[in-house]
């Protein structure tokens, strides 16, 4: 996309106005930027000087059909690509809107015609917080029949997880169920979702012109919409990554710690990257040259042997270390595994029937592992990488505040290392971080924006953050920020991990904070330093009735960290306070988080 490059020697704007007026145009579609340039021309300037503006009118035929594109997000994701299908709708002429399905009426889905739908599978198969409410409702008694409905599905998963793209699943489902019309197959993405989605977008978009016929004189590319003469800014995207230097690599647990978790400083100087507190960096590691040749000797291979990959030729060792998942087993790869070895027993495993045995058996397991149980007579070089899926980028929420620290983003990675089947294993990218990367190393990174978890707009609202172990990340982005933009609201952290001695991450930053008074309240939990194990959950129990007055009070809260156990704690512990504080039903409880998460003041960035 071209954008303007602004600076304060070429606009009236303020230093500060055009740092704000460069992220935003940064972050538009083409079509956004149109509709942004009809919504400021048609603005009115009158009176006291209050700006009164109405949005330019969308052109469109009377009683043309529309088609509605709703999302399902959690990290912001499925909501990029739902505004991406938006802009090819409107570019081919449809009257399309997209809209989050948080913010949906369900009882409008039964006046809908024509819909494409964008969701993720959150968890162990659980709906994104936003989708929750349409999910239940269209999977409830009361969902109404939809025979009058075309739509065609997107659904965004992992391979590495049990329930692959459940979410998207369900959805199609209940509405062939409910008498609607699938105009075109659903999309199943993987974590490198990119092409399929692409390909989705397109055939969905060409099944949907036999009913959606574009206006005449409609835009046929929005390439005509940019602004005369402006320059293409230079973008590090999550395909063409920016190589950021390490500027400090360093572990913050103490003497004796169980665990090593590192805080990570990087250079992106010179990058043009842009993000804000709760966005993530994405990280392009490479594989443990150690797994990379017990792999080539298990499987008997030469490494130095030229293979033909997605990035172009290079030697299979490059290709194993660079390019291609081979830590951990998914159900595709053992599928054309079981093909190739005609094994009975993992062709059984694969069966419908067997889906807790399959979990069971990928669990823990990698490839070598299964070249050894299932040794196979031979495989080529080429034959092997054919079944491999590219190496996926790995996210790690960003602790630092870009207006604090302009030039860099801070990072907080646990290094995971763990014994399965008898040999040791090792997280990809932790151990990247943790073993092979020094100050003045540089890796591949992009930023992956998280519009599902921001502080809010308003500086003097309160914030309560939940962030055990590393889930504190990005509430040290928050502190930071609202320290250097002067917010006035309250803050509260509650911070858990194993020891106070050891474990006490960003310890002396909490601390200046507190007594800087920008952090207003503290509360820890460490579960070794007593008999009786004590999490967040607890700490926050104990303080139920103060965080319920702060709720009351308009207070934002926020939860990052641990998606299996945690989070549901916490939120199970969320909707106590508010039953016992506000003297509600559980049930009457859980409709007042319900509309904490709705009017976006419960967010949650879990993994």
């Amino acid at each position: 996309m071209q954008l303007i490059s602004l600076n304060e020697h070429s606009t009236p704007l303020t230093e500060s106005q055009t740092d704000q007026l460069n992220r935003l145009v940064q972050s538009l579609s083409p079509q956004q930027v149109t509709w942004v340039s009809g919504f400021l021309a048609g603005i009115n300037w009158a009176g006291q000087g209050v700006p009164q503006a109405q949005a330019a009118p969308v052109a469109q035929t009377a009683g043309q059909p529309r088609l509605t594109i709703l999302y399902g997000s959690q990290t912001g994701n499925g909501e990029t690509i739902a505004r991406q299908v938006y802009d090819k709708a409107t570019a081919r002429g449809f009257s399309a809107s997209v809209k989050d399905m948080g913010d949906y009426k369900k009882n409008q889905l039964k006046n809908e015609q024509n819909l494409l739908l964008v969701v993720s599978t959150h968890g162990e198969g659980d709906p994104p917080d936003n989708a929750e409410e349409l999910h239940s409702f269209l999977l409830g008694k009361k969902a109404p029949e939809l025979k009058h409905l075309r739509y065609s599905i997107l659904a965004l998963g992992d391979t590495s997880y049990e329930n692959f793209c459940q979410t998207g699943q369900d959805f199609d489902k209940r509405l062939e169920a409910l008498g609607a019309q699938r105009v075109h197959a659903r999309g199943d993405c993987d974590v490198d979702y990119e092409e399929t989605a692409q390909g989705w977008a397109e055939g969905a978009l060409d099944a949907f012109a036999e009913f959606l016929q574009a206006p005449q004189g409609a835009v046929a590319d929005n390439a005509t919409q940019q602004a005369p003469g402006a320059k293409i800014a230079s973008l590090y995207t999550k395909k063409n990554p920016f190589p950021a230097a390490v500027l400090e690599n360093l572990v913050l647990n103490g003497r004796g710690s169980a665990k090593e978790t590192r805080h990570v400083e990087l250079s992106l100087e010179g990058s043009g990257l842009v993000f804000e507190p709760g966005d993530s960096l994405g990280v392009m590691p490479s594989n443990s040259p150690e797994l990379v040749a017990e792999l080539i000797g298990t499987l008997k291979l030469d490494g130095n042997e030229t293979v033909a990959t997605f990035e172009g030729e290079m030697t299979l060792e490059n290709a194993l270390s660079h390019a291609y998942e081979i830590s951990i087993l998914t159900r595709p790869f053992l599928a054309r595994y079981a093909e190739r070895s005609q094994s009975e027993e993992l062709l059984k495993l694969l069966d419908d029937g067997n889906k807790k045995a399959l979990t069971a058996f990928i669990r823990g397991r990698d490839i070598i592992d299964l070249a050894r149980q299932f040794p196979l007579a031979s495989i080529g070089a080429g034959e092997l990488t054919g079944m491999l899926r590219k190496l996926p980028p790995r996210l790690y929420s960003i602790a630092s505040s870009q207006q604090a620290n302009p030039d860099e983003a801070h990072l907080t990675i646990a290094a995971v290392r763990y014994e399965a089947h008898g040999r040791p294993r090792k997280g990809v990218a932790s151990s990247h971080f943790a073993e092979r990367l020094s100050e003045g190393d540089t890796i591949p990174v992009y930023v992956d924006s998280n519009k599902n978890f921001k502080l809010p707009a308003d500086g003097q609202a309160p914030v309560i953050m939940v962030g055990p172990g590393t889930g504190v990340a990005p509430f040290r982005a928050f502190i930071e920020e609202r320290e250097t933009i002067g917010a006035s609201g309250k803050n509260w952290l509650f911070f858990g991990d194993q020891h106070f001695t050891t474990d006490f991450l960003y310890q002396i930053d909490w601390q200046r904070w507190l007594k800087d008074g920008v952090l207003t309240r503290m509360d820890v939990a460490f579960s070794r330093d007593t008999d009786q194990k004590v999490y967040v959950q607890h700490r926050m129990l104990e303080r139920s009735r103060d965080i319920y007055a702060w709720l009351q009070e308009g207070a934002y809260f926020y939860v990052c960290g641990d998606a299996d156990r945690m989070a549901h704690d916490v939120h199970a512990a969320l909707i106590d306070i508010v039953s016992n504080e506000g003297g509600l039903s559980a049930q009457k409880a859980a409709e007042y988080v319900k509309g904490l998460q709705r009017d976006k003041r419960y967010q949650r960035d879990v993994y």
